[in-house]
């Protein structure tokens, strides 16, 4: 797909993963409000799972930040993130360091994806998953993410669920890419139920996504 650069591109192609520090610690703080996924016993045809699966789909805006870390071998990135859902096919994703300020920042909206690097350089493209890629390195599943974020198999078919009728892990399959979603543990406090630690493999990739507070609006 098509990448445009909208103002002249001084950082290095993935030059701002090596800024970010390596602060993993934040994968590790307590979260006192999660209950851990149990054993994968539930099935897809109990009324409990329908009827959470209803709520997760009438969820239009909200907001989650956290911890992020991106382990792809030769890649590697811990920050912090906000996640702001505005429609299904409109967000916004910011990685922030340590210290607050802005690593990257993606916008996305049907048909056009903008990132914003540190340094203010503004990219677009029609795929905000090819975009990440050209300019961080990190392969992300970002349309099947924004479903996997709140608990959804999305348009995966192949799933497990806890004992708790929720989703304990995903299996999906694309362009020979095989994906695997874990859930670790939920947020107790929110209604309905959402992650709030979450582990995504491919091959030698791995995601880690720990969830600190969930905004829902009514």
């Amino acid at each position: 797909m098509q990448l445009t650069q909208v103002l002249s591109f001084a950082l290095p192609v993935k030059g701002f993963i090596r800024l970010l520090p390596l602060s993993c610690l934040l994968l590790t703080a307590c979260v006192t409000t999660s209950q851990n996924t149990t054993k994968g016993t539930g099935s897809a045809s109990d009324a409990q799972w329908k009827a959470h699966q209803q709520a997760l789909n009438q969820l239009r805006d909200y907001q989650t930040r956290g911890s992020f870390a991106y382990n792809g071998g030769e890649t590697k990135t811990y920050a912090k993130f906000f996640w702001q859902q505005y429609t299904p096919e409109k967000y916004r994703l910011l990685l922030t360091n340590p210290l607050g300020s802005r690593e990257l920042e993606l916008t996305v909206e049907p048909d056009l994806a903008r990132l914003t690097t540190k340094d203010g350089q503004t990219h677009m493209s029609d795929v905000p998953s090819e975009l990440i890629y050209q300019l961080t390195g990190m392969e992300i599943p970002l349309d099947d993410l924004t479903a996997w974020l709140v608990g959804s198999p999305g348009r995966a078919t192949n799933f497990t669920l806890d004992e708790n009728h929720l989703l304990k892990n995903v299996t999906f399959e694309q362009n020979g890419e095989k994906w695997m979603l874990d859930y670790i543990s939920y947020d107790t406090k929110t209604s309905p139920m959402l992650p709030n630690y979450l582990e995504l493999r491919q091959g030698g990739r791995l995601i880690k996504l720990k969830m600190d507070s969930w905004t829902l609006k009514k």
